[in-house]
Parts: C-alpha cells; sequence; structure tokens
C-alpha cells in the first residue's frame, strides 16, 4: 500500500526498514515521552526481529519525504473488530511540522474507504500535550483516564481517546 500527501510518501513498513527504525526508536528512548511507554530495543538483533514482526502485521506504515531522502517516523494500527488502535512514533527532528497529522489523517482514511473500519482509540499520557493535541486535531475524544504503570514505580495519567467515523 502506498499513499501519498502533499508533502509525504507512506508505505508498508518493510523488515528492511530496521536501520531507520534503529534511528527513531534510539531518539525516542533518549526522549521526555520515553517514560510513557515501554522502552524499545537497541540492539541491532533485537530491532531487526521487531522490524520484521511490525512488517509483518500490515498495520505498520513508514512515513517519508517525497524524495524519500528520510524516513520520518511510523504510523501503526491494532485492529480490534471493525476498529483500529492508533499509534505513531515520529524522530524528534521532525516534531511540531504537521507530518504525524498529515500522515495519521492519510491512513485514517485510507482504513475508513479501505478497510472498513468504523472507529479508531488511541491512549497518550495526559501530560504529553503534543500527543492529546495531535488525537484531538484528528477529531479523537476523551472519554477516560486510567493510572499506568510499566515498572511499578512510576506512575501517570493515560487518557483513552476515541474517534467515531460516524461523526467524521
Amino acid at each position: 500500500m502506498i499513499l501519498e500527501t502533499d508533502r509525504l510518501y507512506i508505505r508498508n513498513l518493510d523488515e528492511t526498514d530496521w536501520w531507520k527504525m534503529k534511528n527513531i526508536f534510539v531518539d525516542f528512548n533518549n526522549s521526555k515521552y520515553a517514560v510513557y511507554d515501554m522502552p524499545f530495543p537497541t540492539k541491532d538483533e533485537e530491532i531487526k526481529a521487531l522490524t520484521k514482526r511490525f512488517a509483518e502485521s500490515n498495520l505498520f506504515f513508514a512515513v517519508f519525504f517525497k524524495d524519500m531522502s528520510d524516513m520520518l517516523g511510523y504510523i501503526c494500527f491494532h485492529r480490534d473488530g471493525d476498529k483500529y488502535d492508533l499509534g505513531y512514533c515520529f524522530h524528534s527532528a521532525y516534531h511540531s511540522n504537521g507530518y504525524a497529522y498529515e500522515s495519521a489523517k492519510a491512513l485514517i482514511e485510507y482504513f475508513i474507504s479501505e478497510r472498513g473500519a468504523i472507529g479508531f482509540t488511541a491512549g497518550t499520557a495526559i501530560e504529553n500535550i503534543p500527543s492529546r493535541k495531535l488525537l484531538e486535531k484528528l477529531g479523537f475524544v476523551c472519554v477516560s483516564t486510567e493510572t499506568v504503570s510499566f515498572d511499578k514505580v512510576f506512575s501517570f495519567q493515560g487518557g483513552n481517546f476515541v474517534l467515531n467515523v460516524n461523526l467524521l
């Protein structure tokens, strides 16, 4: 699957993208937002295996500039019946330029028209303002919050967001 927007080229993630994913993983693991998610692997073999698993799902999409010079990040989904849970990770060098919004919007529209999606969900830390704003701009609404902890030491408030297709 290939999608193009005004500025971006979006395609299925391929297992050969592992070295590009490594760059994104290392960047994310060093970001202030890493506390709100499970850490990504850093060893080449682990990254190769995870990228292969992601690629085989056919629910992970690599986002590039149109000239294919750089992989900016990825958008992913997890299927839950007729709904899809949205996730994404972009290299910090590309934050605040609208790339995550542009690619997520294109993929949501694709999933509605081509895969019959009737709704979407997403979760993010309430304190992760950029992520919350992105979801809200896409039309998601926070329907609940919950305490989340990955290591039983650090916990935070997570928001559960929903986008119903019939509201678009």
